[in-house]
């Protein structure tokens, strides 16, 4: 029986820690929908020092994987993130893609 009001909590593998948590970076950084640019508004760590800050708390590996991520993927920096998602929905609108 369901008690009134009851929500259930959902699970999550890496939960968001508190902005206040110096931890918040390195699960920010990791993040793929959360661009340097947000970093720095909410923390006003740029991405040199956040750069810096994963140097220091990831293992010689993890840093590599998440530099090659980082510089892979268009969406940590804003400016690329709207190019590529200008270049999608061009190609959709024009039928090229898929």
């Amino acid at each position: 029986m369901k008690k009134k009001g009851y929500t259930p909590v959902t699970k999550v593998k890496n939960p968001e820690p508190s902005i206040d948590d110096p931890d918040w970076v390195i699960w920010a950084a990791w993040a793929d929908r959360i661009t340097f640019e947000e970093i720095e508004k909410k923390t006003g760590k740029r991405e040199s020092d956040v750069i810096k800050i994963m140097r220091r708390s990831l293992k010689p590996s993890s840093f590599r994987l998440w530099r090659k991520r980082v510089n892979q993927k268009s969406i940590k920096h804003r400016k690329k993130f709207e190019y590529s998602r200008k270049e999608i929905t061009s190609k959709i609108k024009k039928g090229d893609y898929l």
